[in-house]
């Protein structure tokens, strides 16, 4: 993530917080840093985790509540893949998943005509889409071969 992408981040958040009354705060700055910085697709103990390794003094809870923050926020997002663990990850370009039912592995993918074909038959039925969810549940080619064997 760009340096101005991380500013654009802390603004974000300073502004939600302004407008809602709350304070800006150092544990929330570091549990924002540490997210932005982190790979897709994690679990709140996962961030708890890695804030943990700079910020021992940062609470579970402290992260658990800055996570819904930061998605109020608009500059994070959660999905829940099916396994009632929900995950969190940055907000920004609009993809959709392909979850592995064995080992959990998420890749994200994005295809202009499943996009297209949605649009079609929401405009088709009179509908107008202002947000979805597009999740695949399989198995991934590592779990395939494995239980082919």
């Amino acid at each position: 993530m760009k340096r101005t992408e991380f500013d654009a981040a802390h603004e974000k958040l300073a502004e939600h917080l302004r407008q809602n009354g709350l304070k800006q705060t150092k544990q929330r700055e570091q549990i924002l840093e540490t997210f932005l910085k982190s790979p897709a697709h994690l679990t709140s103990e996962q961030v708890y985790g890695l804030v943990r390794v700079e910020h021992p003094d940062v609470g579970a809870a402290t992260v658990y509540r800055t996570l819904h923050l930061l998605c109020d926020a608009g500059i994070a997002h959660a999905h829940q893949f099916g396994d009632g663990v929900t995950m969190y990850e940055v907000e920004g370009m609009h993809h959709d998943h392909l979850v592995c039912t064995v080992c959990g592995k998420i890749k994200e993918f994005s295809s202009n005509a499943i996009e297209a074909e949605q649009e079609r038959i929401a405009k088709e039925l009179g509908y107008r889409i202002t947000r979805h969810q597009h999740i695949l549940f399989g198995r991934c080619s590592d779990c395939d071969e494995r239980t082919d064997a």
